[in-house]
């Protein structure tokens, strides 16, 4: 096996990565505050290479188990190609899926502004 070919085939393994990256940005952690108990914690924006490398343990891993069973569940109907796809959409769908449910952004300005435009939340 030549350089080259392993050269290629680990840009075509880390592509989604790599794109993701560019696009979306790096994952980033961003304060949330639920506005009736005032527990904090955090959400993500931009792309989830934690979802890339361990897929639909995210969601479980994150409290979100039904969430992380219906990944598993598309996952193996679409032979894995939801795990490519998925990455992209994950942290945008679980941080909307938050600040719907009575949480509220809890950052520095600069953070919370950031959050709005890659989630998509009118300022």
């Amino acid at each position: 096996m030549s350089l080259v070919f392993v050269l290629i085939l680990l840009c075509l393994i880390f592509s989604p990565l790599i794109l993701g990256s560019i696009f979306l940005g790096w994952q980033k952690k961003i304060k949330i505050k639920h506005k009736q108990s005032g527990v904090v914690k955090h959400c993500h924006t931009g792309y989830s290479w934690t979802y890339f490398f361990f897929g639909f343990f995210v969601p479980i891993f994150r409290g979100e188990i039904s969430i992380g069973i219906f990944h598993l569940i598309f996952s193996i109907i679409t032979f894995g190609l939801f795990q490519l796809v998925m990455p992209f959409l994950y942290n945008k769908q679980s941080s909307i899926r938050f600040l719907t449910s009575g949480w509220e952004l809890n950052d520095t300005e600069e953070n919370n502004t950031l959050a709005k435009v890659r989630i998509g939340i009118s300022f």
